[in-house]
C-alpha cells in the first residue's frame, strides 16, 4: 500500500513539473494567460492518479507558477476546479469524453467564474472594469486546447495498450 502511494506521489510530482515547465508555452487572451499544458496535466492526473492527487498537483503547480512569475493568482481557481471535477468524473465514469468535458466545465465555467472575486479581492481589479464572466472565455480557450492535447495523448496510450499497463503499475 505504501509503495502505491509513493508511486502516485512521484508521478504527481512529475506531472506538476510538466505543468510548470509547460506554462512557458502560454499565450494571452483578454485579461488572462492561457496555459493549455496545465489542463492536459489535469486530465492525465485524473486518468492515472485520481481527483485528490490531481487537485494537489494543480495546487502545487499553481503555487510554483506564481512563485516563478509564470502565472497569476487566477491559476488557482482555473487549474484546481478543473482538476478536481475531471478527476471526480473519471473516477465515477471511466469515460474519457466525460472526463474531458469535466475539465472544460470545471476550468472554463466554474474556475472562470471563481476568478472574478479573486481578481477583485486580491489583484486590485475594480468590479466595474471587469464583468463577472470576463474570465470564462479565456479559461475556456485554454482548457479546450489542453483537453484536446490530453484526449489525443490518452487515446494514443489506450490504443497502444500502454494506458492499461501504466494504470496497472500504479495500482499494484
Amino acid at each position: 500500500m505504501k509503495q502505491i502511494h509513493t508511486k502516485k506521489l512521484a508521478l504527481a510530482g512529475v506531472m506538476c513539473a510538466v505543468a510548470v515547465v509547460g506554462s512557458l508555452f502560454q499565450f494571452p487572451v483578454f485579461g488572462s494567460q492561457c496555459a493549455p499544458v496545465q489542463h492536459m496535466v489535469n486530465v492525465l492526473c485524473a486518468v492515472f492518479l485520481g481527483p485528490w492527487y490531481g487537485l494537489g498537483a494543480a495546487f502545487v503547480a499553481s503555487l510554483l507558477r506564481n512563485l516563478l512569475h509564470l502565472g497569476s493568482l487566477l491559476a488557482f481557481p482555473g487549474s484546481m476546479c478543473g482538476a478536481l471535477l475531471c478527476g471526480l468524473v473519471f473516477q465515477r465514469t471511466r469515460s474519457l469524453p466525460a472526463t474531458l468535458a469535466g475539465e472544460v466545465f470545471g476550468t472554463g465555467v466554474i474556475g472562470g467564474l471563481l476568478a472574478y472575486p479573486i481578481a477583485v479581492a486580491f489583484m486590485g481589479e475594480t468590479a466595474g472594469s471587469i464583468a463577472f464572466y470576463a474570465y470564462v472565455v479565456p479559461f475556456l480557450i485554454s482548457t479546450v486546447a489542453g483537453s484536446i492535447l490530453a484526449g489525443a495523448l490518452v487515446f494514443a496510450l489506450k490504443r497502444s495498450g500502454a494506458l492499461g499497463t501504466m494504470r496497472a503499475t500504479l495500482e499494484h
